[in-house]
């Protein structure tokens, strides 16, 4: 075997020249090929770094695609990526509100002509108290802070119920410190006449079936509903993912299709809604009845029926329940459920005995 240092060395013979412009052609020649050789071989170098970036990025690429644990994205990044998605959220959210009321809803005067519906941006920063530019960005999703007491201003001011205020601070990313988050829509007496109502079972809800407010008999029937986070309290919620009030419904193959229906039809003023799209989401995950429902596509308006409820402690209630509404534009209704037989009233009488009963 011959090693590397005793391989013969081949040196290459230079052509004798007898003609001065025939060895400057061939010279040239040679120099324009040398030249040529060194231009493809740059050439080709470049391409393999071109190519060999490209199938880095495609691999990163597809290692996103596919959440391959070995391609995660930085901590900062990822949580950039969030807030910035937090902040479209935001400002669809808040020209959605802001455009579903009505100037004399809020105190002014109305006006026969406007271009947008609802109210305008800077009569929204003028009623919450802040700056117009600072109200113009938090709608158009730039980077600003905002604090709790600036969402509580715009809260009110464009009246979001409990669970619009809720996913308000939530795409905020901002605790909300109110201990207290009342729903702007209702009046302070609204309460009263509820417990006004005892023994008959009442609520107060929004399209969107979010109880707002409810009285005794109501949470011994549905509820309760006081320990329940704000995103829970809603019928149509209570009625497909609480077992107690699955049972306790015995029409509840045709109630929960009625529910179903009424939803989708009064979510047509309210499409492209974070809140309403959420619910959606929320329901077709927890509930494959739900998920079957929708895919129907059947809606249905609010009537005035009568519903059959099995309660635990006092049997059968047969209650006719009545819609009376607070608000028709935003939804807002009181229902009562009121005996629709003798048994059914006195039954009533029962459960409020039970409930005087028990210690507060």
């Amino acid at each position: 075997m011959v090693s590397m240092s005793e391989q013969p060395i081949r040196t290459a013979t230079v052509p004798s020249v007898h003609n001065a412009t025939t060895g400057y052609r061939q010279n040239r020649a040679e120099r324009t090929g040398v030249a040529h050789r060194a231009a493809q071989a740059a050439v080709e170098d470049t391409q393999d770094l071109i190519d060999a970036e490209a199938m880095s990025l495609l691999a990163d690429g597809t290692d996103l695609i596919d959440c391959v644990e070995d391609a995660k994205p930085a901590d900062g990044a990822s949580r950039r990526g969030d807030q910035a998605i937090r902040r479209q959220e935001l400002a669809g959210f808040l020209r959605s509100r802001r455009e579903r009321i009505l100037p004399e809803q809020v105190g002014l005067p109305p006006a026969p002509r406007r271009r947008t519906p609802g109210l305008r941006r800077e009569e929204v920063a003028t009623l919450a108290g802040v700056g117009v530019t600072w109200y113009t960005w938090l709608e158009q999703g730039r980077d600003i802070n905002a604090s709790p007491q600036v969402l509580d201003a715009v809260a009110r001011t464009l009246l979001l119920d409990p669970h619009e205020r809720d996913h308000l601070f939530r795409l905020a990313d901002t605790p909300d410190g109110s201990p207290q988050r009342e729903c702007a829509t209702l009046p302070p007496t609204a309460q009263v006449l509820l417990d006004q109502l005892e023994p008959y079972p009442a609520c107060i809800r929004n399209a969107r079936y979010d109880i707002l407010a409810w009285n005794r008999p109501f949470d011994q029937l549905m509820g309760p509903f006081a320990d329940l986070p704000y995103e829970e309290r809603n019928s149509l919620w209570r009625m497909l993912t609480s077992p107690k009030c699955r049972a306790a419904t015995l029409d509840w193959e045709e109630g929960i299709r009625r529910m179903v229906g009424e939803y989708r039809a009064a979510m047509a003023e309210h499409v492209a809604e974070p809140a309403w799209k959420c619910l959606v989401e929320r329901l077709s995950k927890a509930s494959p009845e739900f998920a079957e429902l929708w895919e129907r596509h059947e809606v249905a308006s609010p009537e005035n029926l009568t519903k059959r409820y099995l309660h635990h402690e006092v049997g059968l209630l047969r209650l006719n329940y009545t819609h009376l509404w607070l608000g028709q534009r935003l939804g807002t209704r009181m229902t009562t459920y009121t005996p629709a037989d003798d048994e059914s009233r006195e039954r009533l009488l029962e459960l409020q005995r039970i409930a005087e009963l028990q210690p507060a």
